[in-house]
């Protein structure tokens, strides 16, 4: 059997010790954009709701505007949406993981080319 080896590359930003923007979080955040909620973003990461709140609540807090904004249920039903941050935060972290990969590539391909198929 052949194996292809898989590249990733896992950014933290850290504030005061715990993570402020990292690769779950930016996951989370695509999910909710694509669901329309955190319940429906969670069952889809196969995460708890009380998890997936956790983190969006945990990531409002580090940014100086919120990535996630919240409206209660009702006639026409509750939901979450990003925010311009909340877009952002995954546009940059998406594009600096591009760019790292695109410098890298060279010692990626030398690396992976040591690894047993």
């Amino acid at each position: 059997m052949t194996h292809t080896p898989q590249v990733q590359f896992r950014m933290r930003i850290y504030r005061d010790g715990t993570i402020a923007i990292g690769p779950g979080r930016i996951t989370l955040l695509e999910a909710i954009d694509r669901t329309g909620s955190i319940s429906a973003a969670a069952r889809h990461l196969k995460m708890s709701y009380r998890r997936a709140w956790l983190l969006v609540n945990d990531t409002n807090n580090a940014l100086k505007q919120p990535a996630v904004t919240s409206s209660e249920g009702g006639a026409s039903g509750g939901g979450s949406r990003l925010t311009e941050t909340g877009q952002a935060l995954i546009r940059h972290y998406r594009n600096i993981e591009a760019i790292a990969a695109q410098s890298a590539q060279s010692d990626i391909d030398a690396l992976t080319a040591l690894i047993a198929r």
